[in-house]
């Protein structure tokens, strides 16, 4: 088996980064729809896809694009960590209607 490098179809291509000022500018002008999308879209030099992906983030989150790449360690370390408090929380509401039910069987 090959590495991911040795997998891909042309290795010099560089990956397209674009600001978050040049996504919400580019939904700002799709959304006025004084051009067609497939016309915007060219001009702008993305793929119409990537337009009407934007403009779902865009919806989706306030108008506010994350940042490229992984999310931040800190935010990897809450994420975790409210994650164990959640299992743990909810392993103790099972507990407590275990419990409850004990209770309420046992007084009957």
């Amino acid at each position: 088996m090959g590495s991911k490098e040795a997998s891909k179809v042309n290795p010099e291509r560089q990956r397209q980064r674009f600001s978050a000022e040049f996504k919400r500018e580019a939904v700002r002008l799709l959304e006025l729809g004084q051009k067609p999308a497939t016309q915007l879209a060219l001009e702008l030099g993305v793929a119409r896809n990537r337009l009407y992906k934007w403009q779902a983030q865009c919806k989706a989150n306030g108008g506010v694009f994350r940042g490229p790449g992984r999310p931040k360690v800190s935010e990897e370390n809450e994420l975790s960590r409210l994650k164990r408090e959640l299992k743990r929380v909810t392993e103790e509401l099972e507990i407590l209607k275990k419990a409850e039910a004990y209770f309420a069987n046992r007084h009957k």
